[in-house]
């Protein structure tokens, strides 16, 4: 049975300044929480209504009712088992010859999303502003589908990164290159803005290049596209060159 002070401490979650103090965050269903286990995240503990689906689990596995996974899951409808991880610090890899660059991404599913693409097309790394959402929120893990684990996000200084990096820095922009035409460089910064405001001009300061996905539809009436569908078009066309 969860004490309601395990409740209390898990409900907390939600919120960064709490994953920061407690020092975890959750991840909820079975299926993602098997890619833990081939990652170097550490599992606290998990609470589980179907203990026996988690015998590789290399941590304790509580038996809870669903009433009790109803209290500790952020989901509407709650998955079989919850997960309590540790924080895991990122650590900076040299740059890799394509990565994503976010500038104040705001949307966790967003966030999500984009990860789940770097992982998909074999991006290894992906650099944060420091606003933009919080890699350890339950809907950026939940959005990731386990892509978490797979893909290093780092958050640092957007302008002092920009002027240092020897990647290309390349931004989106409707005043852009054709994507379809687009010439991609050997080593490449994609920098993807926020979702309101697109890039700040701070960082617009440090792009080389832009480039803009066409509008094919008569009306034309559709003003910007999404910014984690965007990325997909984009990485779709890089990536079949």
């Amino acid at each position: 049975m969860l004490t309601a002070h395990t409740i209390k401490v898990l409900q907390s979650l939600d919120k960064k300044k709490f994953r920061q103090k407690y020092n975890l965050f959750l991840v909820e269903g079975n299926k993602i929480i098997s890619e833990l286990f081939n990652s170097d995240f550490k599992i606290k503990e998990i609470f589980s209504t179907d203990p026996q689906k988690l015998e590789r689990a290399d941590a304790p596995v509580i038996h809870i009712s669903e009433n009790e996974l109803k209290k500790i899951s952020f989901l509407q409808n709650p998955k079989d088992s919850v997960a309590v991880c540790y924080l895991s610090e990122a650590v900076k890899y040299e740059d890799r010859n394509i990565q994503l660059v976010l500038d104040g991404i705001q949307d966790p599913g967003n966030l999500g999303t984009i990860i789940r693409l770097a992982d998909w097309f074999g991006i290894e790394q992906i650099i944060c502003s420091e606003d933009t959402v919080d890699f350890y929120n339950p809907k950026v893990i939940m959005a990731s589908m386990g892509s978490f684990t797979r893909v290093n996000v780092i958050y640092t200084d957007l302008t002092g990164y920009l002027t240092g990096t020897e990647n290309v820095n390349i931004g989106t922009d409707m005043e852009g290159e054709n994507i379809y035409n687009f010439q991609k460089p050997e080593k490449m910064n994609l920098i993807l803005g926020n979702e309101g405001n697109g890039m700040r001009a701070e960082t617009e300061k440090h792009l080389k290049k832009s480039v803009m996905i066409p509008r094919f539809g008569k009306s034309r009436s559709t003003e910007s596209l999404n910014v984690s569908m965007a990325a997909g078009i984009i990485l779709g066309q890089l990536f079949s060159e």
